[in-house]
């Protein structure tokens, strides 16, 4: 994907998180069960980042867990939303791609449903690479992606990447190949906006991982339907003893 259009397609993004805010908070109010076993790998006494926290709703589970927790995203109305839901807790808005954290700050990263709205190979890289710089080494980078390829196939979001990807072939779209613009509707059926989604496979994810430096110790496919998912456990390895 050309440079430019990845950065607007970044910047679209972030506008977009904040146009649907509020409805992105009322549709997200649930803790799936899958979050639930995600939250089993923080210890007590850790220090979490959450990347790409929207609402915050990852911190409910872990509020009891006696953790040092930083939930961090690039719009403001979301960020906004979860400091009102848990006062006092260090939810401020940052570039994903240009993290402020100094390196080893974290023992967890955790990026639940973001990355396939990063739009291109080079700022998908940058973005696990920031993560990695940040974590300590044999800290662990916890991933989440929606499964497109393992969801109903009647669905209208998976119509839509074949759209967008016969539009790649007769090139009529800037777009890579298996990205998409699929419509977000509100309660009464009515789309607020079309946000910019990448369809990963389990292949490709792994990859990315891998390229951007970390020792993948587990990945797997769960859910069905509208539920399906990809995840990815990771290492940040350690320096190599000098000498």
């Amino acid at each position: 994907m050309d440079f430019d259009y990845a950065k607007l397609l970044l910047e679209k993004t972030r506008k977009d998180y904040d146009i649907l805010a509020e409805d992105y908070d009322r549709a997200r109010s649930f803790l799936a069960d899958d979050l639930k076993d995600l939250a089993e790998y923080v210890q007590k006494g850790e220090k979490i980042l959450d990347l790409g926290c929207g609402n915050g709703r990852f911190y409910y589970l872990l509020q009891d867990k006696e953790t040092t927790y930083f939930g961090v995203d690039a719009s403001e109305g979301l960020i906004e939303i979860a400091k009102k839901k848990y006062p006092g807790i260090r939810f401020q808005t940052e570039d994903a791609l240009n993290l402020s954290f100094e390196n080893h700050s974290f023992d967890k990263v955790y990026s639940i449903s973001v990355l396939h709205n990063i739009p291109s190979r080079d700022f998908q890289l940058r973005y696990l690479k920031e993560a990695e710089r940040v974590l300590r080494p044999g800290g662990l980078l916890i991933i989440r992606v929606w499964d497109f390829l393992k969801r109903d196939r009647k669905n209208k979001n998976w119509k839509t990447f074949l759209k967008y990807a016969f539009l790649k072939i007769l090139r009529k779209t800037k777009l890579d190949f298996f990205d998409a613009f699929i419509p977000w509707k509100n309660s009464q059926g009515e789309i607020i906006t079309e946000l910019y989604f990448h369809c990963f496979t389990k292949k490709e994810l792994r990859s990315l991982a891998e390229k951007a430096g970390f020792m993948v110790k587990k990945i797997w496919q769960a859910g069905k339907g509208k539920g399906a998912n990809i995840y990815l456990i990771a290492e940040k390895k350690s320096p190599l003893p000098n000498g």
